[in-house]
């Protein structure tokens, strides 16, 4: 894997479990702490799965539809810069208002809120898949397809321990230190999205490096 810490830097910046607090307060209202415990652990390990299935089975999933790896690049890349475009301007990077309303609608006919939409799609949605999928390509041994499961338990610690600490978390940056944090990861974010649709590009068309 050519630059190791960058899926992770990837990861983190897309699903973003800072911003997601505000939903997780919001789907949790009135639960008691040990459903809210138990809420912010279902979630996390939800995350982790779809990380994890995405980087041992994306590229197989690809095959089986007949898709190029270059045009997956590619169209992850732009999927990529969009969702940094919703983060420049503080909102969801993996989310739009109609996947919230139905996500809520889903969780009062009784589907969990950690699965849905807490975990699928506010934290891991078709950015992080396409990212996930891409640098599993670039693995070229088992061990390297670790290192990227191994990222994705990170992540899944890293959205436990924001939505256990989502009340002190919520208080203490307020909206405002939230959409700030949001803005700065969308930055490096996009700029990770140029990056990754200009070698999906390289590749499409060879023409381009003379």
């Amino acid at each position: 894997m050519e630059f190791p810490i960058k899926p992770l830097i990837t990861l983190l910046a897309i699903v973003n479990p800072i911003g997601i607090i505000p939903f997780f307060i919001h789907f949790t209202r009135g639960f008691t702490p040990a459903q809210r415990r138990r809420t912010a652990r279902v979630a996390a390990i939800t995350a982790f799965m779809v990380i994890a299935i995405s980087a041992l089975l994306g590229l197989q999933i690809l095959g089986f539809f007949g898709i190029s790896l270059a045009s997956f690049q590619v169209g992850g890349g732009l999927l990529l810069l969009m969702s940094s475009l919703q983060m420049l301007n503080a909102q969801l990077a993996e989310s739009r208002g109609n996947d919230v309303d139905a996500g809520a609608d889903r969780a009062d006919s009784g589907t969990s809120v950690a699965v849905v939409p807490l975990a699928i799609p506010l934290l891991t949605g078709p950015a992080s898949i396409s990212t996930v999928v891409i640098y599993a390509e670039k693995a070229g041994h088992a061990w390297e397809l670790g290192v990227l499961v191994g990222y994705g338990m990170f992540v899944g610690v890293a959205v436990w321990l924001a939505f256990s600490a989502a009340g002190r978390i919520g208080r203490f940056l307020g909206r405002t230190g939230i959409n700030v944090m949001t803005r700065l990861m969308g930055l490096i974010l996009a700029a990770i999205a140029v990056e990754v649709v200009s070698d999906g590009l390289i590749k499409l068309f060879p023409a381009l490096t003379r």
